[in-house]
């Protein structure tokens, strides 16, 4: 069984939810308080034991190339400071992995940003990492999916429970348990409304994938607005092969749209030790003020 070296990150989306800030700045480098949130992908993957990043991108998103680059003037600088805890997180990202970058001419739905890359992902198994979507226990959960792979040799999917209400936001999967923590998918099913879904329990956007995927994903006829899906193309998966799931621990941070990117900032605000103290009497201060207005006749 081949080992799991490589991941795939699509982040050629145009962001437009964020607009017109995205119009110059990528939506993965949007800052969580001092680090940019692809960063935090990146580091869940070294953590696994991931080295060589496939940065799926588009014409609109070199500042990521920067950012994953050596910078050797600010590192110089940084050491005459005496700044060494931000030199070493600096110099641990960019000088640790291994970033390869293809672009992705048209963009043309999540499984068209996968299949983009499958001239440099060959015939190896792989993970999908989406560059909007940072967990809690990242690092655990790409090892504890990596194991799953190691021990059946199958594609593993992660999930999360959601609340039924927002099933619709989702890809939901039907599971059948087959051991504690580990899954059988049954099925798929789109972004279901609540009355039709099969579960509660949603694609969290980490995938690991054998290569046959790709041959699916060549075969998935474009959907809505000529896309590819690739929840179209695991479906044709699941006929040929099983594929497993696991379901992660801990929060998901979604920072695809304004409310949620800002709710991650300020989980990730309280709980820094350094900021926390002064968040929560800011939070206060605000709720407050707001509250005497609505009581205000």
């Amino acid at each position: 069984m081949q080992k799991i070296r490589k991941a795939v990150l699509p982040v050629a989306g145009w962001g437009t939810r964020f607009l017109p800030a995205t119009k110059a700045m990528p939506k993965e480098m949007f800052p969580i308080i001092d680090k940019p949130v692809i960063q935090f992908i990146v580091e869940e993957l070294l953590g696994a034991g991931i080295e060589n990043i496939i940065f799926v991108t588009g014409r609109h998103k070199r500042p990521i190339e920067h950012h994953f680059d050596i910078n050797s003037d600010l590192e110089r600088h940084l050491e005459e400071a005496g700044k060494e805890a931000i030199l070493e997180n600096i110099r641990e990202v960019s000088h640790m992995i291994n970033p390869i970058y293809i672009r992705q001419k048209q963009q043309l739905g999540l499984g068209h940003a996968v299949l983009t890359s499958e001239p440099v992902v060959g015939q190896e198994p792989f993970i999908v990492s989406l560059g909007d979507i940072i967990l809690e226990k990242g690092r655990k959960a790409l090892s504890d999916m990596i194991s799953i792979y190691n021990r059946f040799g199958k594609s593993v999917i992660a999930l999360f429970e959601v609340h039924p209400s927002e099933t619709n936001k989702y890809g939901i999967v039907d599971v059948k348990e087959v051991e504690e923590g580990v899954y059988k998918v049954e099925d798929l099913v789109e972004k279901p409304d609540s009355g039709e879904a099969p579960s509660n329990l949603a694609i969290v956007g980490r995938y690991i994938f054998t290569p046959l995927i790709f041959e699916k994903l060549k075969e998935t006829k474009p959907g809505k607005g000529g896309e590819i899906q690739l929840t179209d193309a695991m479906r044709m998966l699941l006929e040929d092969e099983v594929i497993y799931a696991y379901k992660i621990e801990g929060k998901v941070h979604d920072t695809g749209n304004p409310i949620d990117y800002l709710k991650t900032v300020i989980d990730f605000a309280l709980e820094r030790e350094d900021l926390r103290e002064d968040v929560l009497e800011y939070l206060q201060e605000v709720i407050s003020r707001y509250t005497q207005l609505i009581d205000t006749p």
